[in-house]
């Protein structure tokens, strides 16, 4: 058999090549995958309080909180980046803590307290945060932006409570907002651009007002 006669490809195999990586796609995306056969939806009645405000819903099992925020509650502040929890895009604050809402289902979240972007500040009202987030240009492109801000509000609130991290050489000692330990700290979000130094200074500046 020649070379070429090894790299021939037919019509059929490309289609069926094209498709297949089609539903790859569209689940890396987040797009609810196929029902297998012979199963069904299953959708439950769900009550979520988003930013002070309860929303009653009625979702297939298998939603996510990303999806449910974004395209049930239209709050859109909420990136979808890599829908597989390593970007931090999607991150927002339930009941005070940081979670990947991308890899949370919204059921879980029945009676949860959940803040997105939109929650944090409004235009006229901006929290610390976004304030300090454009005054040190803390972002470029701005898409990872409201991942990172819920992100670091929340960083700042867990070394107020003296929530020990990787970064702290002793653990007995209470963590300080310091370079080195909000790098660590904010290392689950990603920023393609490369804002980084600008986003600590952002959070420094907060961690100083609020010393």
């Amino acid at each position: 058999m020649g070379i070429d006669d090894r790299l021939e490809i037919s019509r059929r195999g490309v289609l069926a090549a094209g498709a297949a990586g089609a539903v790859v796609v569209q689940s890396g995306l987040g797009h609810a995958a196929p029902v297998p056969s012979g199963e069904k939806s299953v959708f439950v009645p769900l009550s979520l309080d988003v930013n002070g405000t309860t929303h009653d819903l009625r979702l297939d099992t298998r939603t996510t909180l990303l999806d449910a925020l974004r395209d049930h509650l239209h709050l859109t502040g909420t990136k979808k980046g890599c829908d597989h929890g390593q970007c931090g895009a999607c991150t927002v604050i339930v009941n005070g803590e940081r979670i990947n809402s991308c890899l949370s289902l919204a059921l879980q979240h029945q009676g949860d307290k959940i803040t997105t972007i939109e929650g944090l500040g409004a235009p006229d009202k901006l929290h610390p945060m976004q304030a300090a987030f454009i005054e040190h240009d803390g972002f470029q492109c701005g898409y990872c932006t409201p991942g990172q801000i819920c992100s670091a509000v929340s960083v700042l609130e867990e070394i107020r409570r003296g929530v020990p991290s990787h970064a702290q050489d002793d653990l007995l000692t209470a963590p300080q907002a310091t370079n080195t330990e909000m790098r660590e700290r904010m290392s689950g979000n990603i920023c393609r651009c490369g804002a980084y130094s600008n986003i600590l200074e952002a959070m420094a500046q907060v961690a100083g007002e609020r010393a």
